[in-house]
């Protein structure tokens, strides 16, 4: 995005922060700028979850779906590769807690950026099923279209 600086070493913090300022008001008006952590190599993961109205949310694996081009992706790999089972049941749970944090009904995939000591990051939910859920399905062996009707229809 625009404005965007890595700050590798914690003295140049300040100057990079006041240069992205200016960028920001020059650009935008307004000096506001957000801060977040930068993840070397990330890895791009997404899990993709269910609730229904009653409060019941599952999720069913994850999709990692780092290969990417231009920020979109090319690959997705589900279960995906170099996840053992308890990080995928932390990262599941963690998804699944999103989603019932906001009361969520219907299909969404919850999606995380995972850095090299495999700690996540949240990153946004999608509130709708995905054109990549076929590859859930595959795994699954779940027809997730129909599930979205079933939960829409109570």
């Amino acid at each position: 995005g625009k404005g965007m600086r890595i700050v590798y070493e914690s003295s140049k913090f300040q100057e990079q922060l006041a240069s992205s300022m200016r960028e920001a008001a020059t650009s935008f008006k307004e000096s506001s700028v957000i801060i977040e952590k930068y993840i070397m190599k990330p890895r791009h993961i997404e899990v993709q979850v269910f609730g229904d109205s009653h409060g019941n949310v599952v999720y069913l694996f994850e999709r990692d779906c780092s290969v990417q081009r231009r920020h979109q992706k090319i690959v997705e790999e589900a279960p995906a590769p170099g996840v053992d089972s308890t990080f995928r049941e932390r990262i599941g749970q963690a998804a699944v807690n999103a989603a019932k944090a906001v009361d969520y009904v219907g299909a969404g995939t919850v999606e995380f950026i995972v850095d090299e000591k495999m700690n996540f990051f949240f990153m946004e939910m999608n509130t709708r099923l995905q054109v990549e859920h076929p590859v859930t399905e595959m795994v699954t062996r779940q027809d997730l279209v129909r599930w979205q009707l079933g939960v829409a229809a109570g």
